[in-house]
Formats: C-alpha cells, sequence, structure tokens
C-alpha cells in the first residue's frame, strides 16, 4: 500500500522469469495484439461495408468480433506494460475494473453465441418466417441485451469487493480474474455463491441452449439433404469456437474456488490461451468458414496483391 496516495497496490505472481524475457514476451504478445486487432477489423469491415452481408448472421458475427477486441484491450495493454515495467502491480481500484470487464466481455460471448445459434436455427428450421422473425429491431434488442445485461451481472461482485478489506496483496496470475476472490481478510460466501449462479447463467445456460439448437439443427438437416451442406457450413465454426472457450472460461471461474496447487508456468500457460485463442482464431474461423466473407476475403487480397505486383513493376 502506498500511503502517501493511499493507493493499495496489488503484485501479480503469475509471471516466469519476466524480467530475463521481458522484451521476447513483450514482442511476441504486441504482434499477437496487432494480429487480433487487424484481423478482427478486417472482418467486420468487410461486413460493414459490402450490403449482401447485412445479414443478420452476418451482423451476428461482427458483433462477435468487436466483442474480441474489447476482451484483448481489457488485457493486453496491461499485460505489455508490465513486461516492461520493473515491477508487475496494479491498483486495487484498476484491479476490480478489470475484473469486471474481463468477466462481462467474456459473458458477452456467450450470449452472443446464443443468439448466433437461435438465429440459425430459424433460418434452417423454420425459413419461411425468417424474416419476420428475425427483424431489425429484434436483432438490436439481442445485441443490447448481449452488452448490457453480464454488464449488470459482473457490476454486483465488483461493487460488493470494493467495500471488503484486503490482508493479500499478491495474486498468482497474470491479470485480475476470479482469484480476486482470494486477497479477502474474510471469505465471502455470498460471493462465491453468486459467482456461480453468474456461471450457471451466462455460460452453462447458453451453453446447453447453443447445444440443443444445435442438435435440432442436425437432425432436420440429417433428413433434409438439401440443408445437410449449409448445416455443416453455419454450425461447424459455431461449436469450435463453443467447446474452446467454454473449457477455458470454466477452468479460470472454478481456479479461485478449488484449491488447486497448480504450478506456475501452467498457470501461466492457461492464462495466454484465455486471452490468445478466442480473439485471434474467432475471425480465422469466421473468415474461412462463411463463405459469404470468405468470398469477399479472396477478393480484397487478390486485389491487394494486384496493386502491390503493379507498384512493383512500375
Amino acid at each position: 500500500m502506498d500511503n502517501r496516495l493511499n493507493v493499495t497496490y496489488i503484485t501479480f505472481d503469475g509471471h516466469v522469469e519476466v524480467h530475463k524475457y521481458r522484451y521476447l514476451y513483450f514482442v511476441i504478445m504486441f504482434i499477437v495484439y496487432t494480429l487480433i486487432i487487424s484481423s478482427n477489423f478486417t472482418i467486420v469491415s468487410i461486413i460493414v461495408i459490402h450490403k449482401s452481408l447485412h445479414e443478420p448472421m452476418y451482423i451476428f458475427i461482427a458483433a462477435l468480433l468487436i466483442n474480441s477486441v474489447l476482451f484483448s484491450t481489457v488485457i493486453y495493454p496491461k499485460l505489455l506494460i508490465d513486461f516492461l515495467s520493473e515491477k508487475q502491480i496494479i491498483s486495487y481500484s484498476a484491479c476490480l475494473f478489470q475484473w469486471f470487464s474481463y468477466y462481462s466481455v467474456a459473458s458477452s460471448e456467450f450470449f452472443l453465441l446464443s443468439v448466433m445459434a437461435y438465429d440459425r436455427y430459424v433460418s434452417i428450421c423454420n425459413p419461411l418466417q425468417y424474416s419476420t422473425i428475425m427483424r431489425k429491431t429484434t436483432v438490436n434488442m439481442f445485441l443490447i441485451v448481449a452488452w448490457v445485461l453480464p454488464a449488470c451481472e459482473c457490476s454486483v461482485p465488483m461493487l460488493l469487493s470494493a467495500k471488503k478489506e484486503i490482508c493479500k496483496f499478491h495474486l498468482k496470475g497474470i491479470l485480475c480474474n476470479s482469484t480476486v476472490l482470494k486477497l479477502h481478510c474474510v471469505s465471502s460466501t455470498l460471493l462465491h455463491i453468486y459467482g456461480l449462479v453468474v456461471f450457471a447463467s451466462a455460460v452453462l445456460l447458453p451453453v446447453l441452449f447453443i447445444l440443443f439448437t444445435y442438435t435440432r439443427i442436425l437432425v432436420i438437416s440429417y433428413r433434409c439433404k438439401g440443408v445437410r451442406r449449409k448445416a455443416a457450413q453455419t454450425c461447424l465454426p459455431h461449436l469450435l469456437v463453443l467447446i474452446n472457450f467454454s473449457c477455458l472460461i470454466a477452468y479460470d471461474v472454478l481456479l479461485a474456488r478449488l484449491e488447486l496447487d497448480i504450478p506456475i508456468t501452467l498457470r501461466l500457460i492457461m492464462a495466454l490461451q484465455i486471452v490468445t485463442y478466442q480473439p485471434l482464431f474467432n475471425p480465422i474461423i469466421y473468415g474461412l468458414k462463411m463463405r459469404g466473407i470468405y468470398e469477399h476475403l479472396k477478393r480484397l487480397f487478390y486485389k491487394t496483391k494486384l496493386l502491390s505486383s503493379h507498384n512493383f513493376a512500375s
């Protein structure tokens, strides 16, 4: 604690030999962050520019990719600063804000994936009423709820934690996540129970809903050969994203509630997977697997290649 400024600082103990490899860590993570920003915004720009992609499915994909950028921005700038700092510290108030933002945006990911699953379900299982059900107002409502509801849910533990006294000032990690609960002098049963309730509503229920809708889609597509290919093209990317992110978030949330003696190197690897896989692979998965986006990507890179060849020749 800095008594002069009356600010409480938390130290991150999850870095592995950061003083020895600080510049290597910085360069690698800076490249990853740059790739995340550029790749996600490339797909979003394609969706925004081309009117043929102004459909609910692609709008939800754009929202998901913007959410990936927000998720990365919550983590990477602070992480990059820590790599170049002598001490890896953060004020307690900033730590609570990162905790809130981290889980709020992560929860929004599951809500957006649920909305995307519902969109595909209506499109494939009830195509005649698709335009009636998935109207512009419905799409806007889904997007607002996907970001506002998780923010409201995640604000409660942050506000309660802000009032609690802390006796520990070291976190076994590289960011502020659910392990913040271990800093409190007295463990709060209410916070733990509330956290599990939010985990169930923001993660488990959306996952079950997505699995149900995709099961229905696969059953119907199996009966009808005409939609079998369409179902595979739209469902596979969503399932890959869902399975990967669900496993990583489940580990992250339950980490503070299970007294596990995990080696620091393994903790670091798992944390880097959480902050890297989803934001980096979302644009790759949706860019390559979604035919509408892939065709525009090919044209974009083809024009870029022609332009560079022309400039080189001249």
